[in-house]
């Protein structure tokens, strides 16, 4: 735990429950918006326990046969099918290995697929046609993550997947730690700590705001910070200018922002009123920072002859 800890900024409790479940030999299912830290999470205390991890991305394409293996098409011709000419999935290498299969983005997987899951996570073992059955060695596990808010190119988890894992809700972290996520990931960003505090209560406000569907995640304060320093550089000038740390904002957080169904203003808008907000200044019109989110001209720029 202490390992841990090194590792992961805050997230006491659920490191400790995850290390519970997984010492009673659980499937665990993380459910979280983006950017909550759940894949750094299960990547830290598996690394701390010394258990294999195996990570499938979760999208339409992850087929059964992408998941759990395939017999290589031309050694077949040659050796017909024998257990030698099977080449393993992430599926069937975690089995035997006795290893966490981490399936991110779980709700994004196709139905059949999910269905050799909800098999193993019962069964513990495998059928594969030619192959035979293929058992999960101890310690082998189901750690899969998805965000519940996102409804694009999503599918509704059923009931027989839920009552084969233990599930753990996992948010967004207070201030002070989404502060000390951004300094770890810019260990060598040169800004006020003030400032930093107060571009970290930025992103949080997208979070809650009344026009805004889903916020920014930590990373968008990361970008921004990070894109702060390197326009200041280009403008001679510091991320802590108003011009300078507004631009920045509206390049990191723009994209972020899922806005509500009929509101009729911009995400730049948006980013622009939050940040007036917080620091208390808004950039005059011409100075880079204006808030309709459309690029000026850079300083000495001309035009073609």
């Amino acid at each position: 735990m202490q390992r841990v800890h090194t590792r992961v900024v805050g997230r006491a409790r659920e490191i400790e429950l995850v290390v519970a479940a997984w010492a009673a030999d659980r499937h665990v299912l993380l459910e979280g918006p983006p950017g909550t830290g759940k894949s750094t999470l299960l990547r830290a205390v598996a690394g701390e326990l010394g258990l294999g991890f195996e990570f499938v991305e979760g999208n339409a394409e992850l087929t059964p046969a992408r998941l759990v293996g395939h017999f290589d098409p031309a050694r077949v011709l040659t050796d017909g099918y024998d257990p030698e000419v099977f080449v393993d999935g992430p599926l069937v290498t975690a089995m035997r290995d006795g290893s966490l299969l981490y399936v991110e983005e779980i709700n994004r997987i196709p139905e059949e697929t999910l269905n050799v899951l909800i098999t193993v996570m019962s069964e513990r073992e495998l059928h594969v046609p030619r192959l035979g059955r293929v058992a999960a060695a101890h310690g082998f596990r189901l750690v899969a993550a998805m965000n519940p808010f996102d409804a694009i190119g999503t599918a509704r988890i059923s009931s027989a997947v839920y009552d084969r894992v233990c599930r753990l809700s996992v948010d967004y972290q207070d201030a002070p730690d989404e502060a000390s996520i951004v300094h770890s990931a810019l260990p060598h960003a040169k800004v006020d700590p003030v400032w930093l505090h107060n571009v970290v209560d930025v992103v949080r406000r997208t979070r809650t705001h009344p026009d805004v569907r889903i916020g920014s995640s930590v990373r968008g304060a990361i970008d921004t910070v990070a894109v702060a320093t390197s326009l200041a550089g280009l403008r001679g000038s510091s991320p802590q200018d108003p011009a300078v740390g507004l631009d920045a904002a509206l390049v990191a957080l723009s994209g972020r922002l899922r806005l509500r169904e009929g509101c009729n203003r911009s995400a730049e808008t948006i980013v622009t009123e939050i940040w007036t907000e917080v620091f208390g200044t808004q950039p005059e019109k011409g100075d880079g920072g204006g808030g309709e989110g459309k690029a000026l001209a850079p300083t000495g720029a001309t035009t073609a002859s």
